[in-house]
């Protein structure tokens, strides 16, 4: 009779055990599916650099307002896919992109200042 309960209590370990290990490994791949890339253009001199930055869908893109004036960060598609509040020196935004595609930006106090993200 010990000898079987000893076996079942056994028995019911491993198994436990390996739903964890499973369940870990299950885990980690969503995790690394869910992982967000990140990106980051640069406003300077009455420009966005990279001017053209590729990347992939769910890659969020951070804009830093380097320059010593404001600037904005106002999507050029209507209607506007993301529009930044004006960003002073050292101010972000970021925008996540979650649809492929190529999206022309531009900055609305200096409409010269233009530049896209291409998402793939």
């Amino acid at each position: 009779m010990r000898r079987s309960v000893s076996v079942a209590v056994f028995i019911t370990v491993e198994i436990l055990v390996i739903a964890a290990l499973s369940t870990g490994r299950q885990n980690a791949a969503l995790a690394a599916q869910q992982k967000t890339e990140a990106a980051e253009v640069k406003i300077d001199n009455f420009s966005f650099g990279p001017a053209t930055l590729t990347v992939s869908v769910g890659t969020t893109v951070t804009w830093t307002n380097r320059d010593d004036i404001p600037h904005t960060v106002t999507s050029a598609d209507d209607p506007k896919a993301f529009k930044s509040k004006v960003l002073d020196t050292d101010e972000k935004f970021s925008f996540t992109f979650t649809q492929p595609g190529t999206y022309p930006y531009f900055c609305s106090i200096h409409p010269k200042m233009t530049a896209k993200v291409v998402v793939q």
